[in-house]
């Protein structure tokens, strides 16, 4: 994928606040296998949806929702151990999916999860970048700077380099070899 794309799919990851509106479906769904609870399941997962935001940082992720309990969990980047999609047959089939991040707390489920997520291929792929730290705007700042330098210049130091590599390979060998 070029730059550009990149930035501009990284740029609408950042500016995601809220989940998808068929997110709201997808919790209609689950209330009804509640059953005769369904009610109390509906207006529970309704306030939820309402309430849901997510707010994409410089240094981490953060979710929060709630009306009488009010909760919100932020995780850094760097903290991020792994991320996982998951999607029902209902959320297949209305397009939308649920990011999972897992961080090393000791946890076995997921430290966040970012649900009603629309194209969650971008959110995923920046997520991935930024907990490498190979965000798109450090390869937009370095794209300049290999392009201002001479071709073959950096490539013959690279080379000068792995010839002395060799060199000092072909030393240590023949000095075990001498043993």
């Amino acid at each position: 994928m070029d730059t550009a794309k990149r930035g501009e799919r990284d740029a609408w990851v950042r500016a995601l606040k809220r989940p998808h509106p068929r997110l709201f479906w997808v919790y209609a769904a689950r209330s009804l296998l509640g059953g005769p609870l369904f009610p109390f399941i509906f207006v529970a997962l309704c306030f939820r949806y309402h309430t849901l935001r997510y707010t994409f940082t410089e240094e981490g992720v953060t979710v929060s929702w709630g009306v009488l309990f009010y909760k919100e969990s932020t995780v850094l980047y760097r903290r991020i151990q792994d991320i996982h999609v998951r999607r029902s047959f209902l959320e297949r089939w209305l397009g939308v999916a649920t990011v999972d991040i897992q961080t090393a707390s000791g946890s076995a489920g997921a430290e966040i999860e970012l649900e009603g997520l629309e194209d969650h291929e971008a959110v995923r792929d920046y997520l991935y970048r930024r907990m490498r730290g190979t965000d798109a705007a450090a390869a937009a700042s370095a794209a300049p700077a290999a392009a201002a330098a001479p071709p073959g210049e950096g490539e013959a130091e690279l080379v000068g380099l792995l010839h002395a590599l060799r060199h000092e390979l072909e030393g240590a060998r023949k000095a075990l070899e001498g043993r």
